[in-house]
């Protein structure tokens, strides 16, 4: 009986020590994801290459001096502390403009947004100007150890200071463990980047812009999105003609919104009170095409022959 005890006893702690094994190799890649993305370094800098090398040839950006401005912006800061005057002299380092009539901006409809660019060619999201391409889908956020270190001679803004020692933040280097969630951060350094980014980019905006929101959600403009709450008011009506507003639905649906209904309406009272002139439509035929590309048996995609073959 004691020996019966002793071989349930050893599978037992055999079962949980590989059950532990299991827990820990699949936590880890986790913890890992939430902190800084691994090479970050390099994937920027390789992006940015790209981008100067293959996408805008014409261009003239320092890489070099981009990561400078990054690193400094994001490792001279505590992890919540990184505000978008913090990025000042990274935007600085590469300026853009984009050509009238094609900017493209967009709010919870990313996939579908990326496959409307692709096809019209002539639109221009944020992710297609260096900033976006560079930093899209990545994370950071910096070590930091408390202690008192002088000012060097010229802070992030630029000014001058006299090399007395101050009570500051030393980070020694991105923290590739854990970045706080952006909701525990008022100035959370990829947010505010995002922030400042999106703010260039609709000041940029000129001509006829379009916008994409998604009518299968409630809140298709939320006032609290990067759209809502920094590029809407970033638009200049004294440069944009019109305001193209489409509202795409999911091919199931739901149908919750559409121009005559929900929020969009509230996004079309704030155009006009602000002078702009504007159209909106619910149905879009390329955009119901490119959803049919993933879906070409759905019956919102069969075609006139489709539905009569006799034809």
């Amino acid at each position: 009986m004691e020996r019966v005890r002793m071989m349930v006893t050893n599978f037992i702690t055999s079962v949980a020590a590989c059950l532990l094994l299991l827990f820990m190799t699949r936590v880890a890649p986790l913890r890992a994801h939430l902190g800084t993305t691994p090479n970050i370094k390099h994937i920027v800098m390789g992006r940015c290459f790209n981008y100067v090398t293959l996408v805008k040839p014409d261009s003239r950006f320092d890489c070099e001096e981009i990561w400078r401005a990054f690193e400094e912006a994001v490792l001279r800061q505590a992890s919540c502390d990184v505000a978008c005057e913090h990025y000042r002299r990274l935007f600085r380092a590469m300026p853009q403009t984009g050509a009238c009539h094609r900017f493209l901006l967009w709010s919870k409809t990313r996939k579908l947004t990326q496959d409307y660019a692709a096809v019209a060619r002539h639109l221009w999201t944020l992710e297609d100007t260096l900033a976006g391409y560079m930093f899209n889908d990545l994370i950071w956020c910096s070590q930091q150890e408390d202690s008192r270190r002088p000012l060097p001679a010229t802070g992030w803004r630029g000014d001058q200071s006299q090399g007395q020692a101050v009570s500051a933040t030393s980070v020694s280097d991105f923290d590739f463990g854990s970045c706080p969630e952006w909701s525990a951060c008022l100035h959370h350094p990829v947010h505010s980047l995002w922030r400042q980014a999106s703010k260039n980019f609709a000041e940029m905006a000129c001509g006829n812009v379009t916008v994409l929101l998604n009518g299968s959600i409630e809140k298709a403009f939320n006032r609290n999105s990067m759209f809502g709450s920094v590029e809407l008011d970033g638009l200049n009506p004294q440069r944009v003609h019109y305001v193209n507003i489409k509202v795409a639905t999911n091919l199931d649906g739901p149908f919750i919104e559409s121009c005559g209904r929900g929020s969009v309406a509230d996004l079309i009272h704030i155009l006009q009170a602000r002078g702009f002139r504007w159209t909106c439509s619910d149905s879009d035929r390329i955009l119901t095409m490119l959803q049919c590309v993933h879906k070409p048996e759905h019956r919102a995609c069969r075609t006139c022959a489709d539905t009569h073959p006799g034809i």
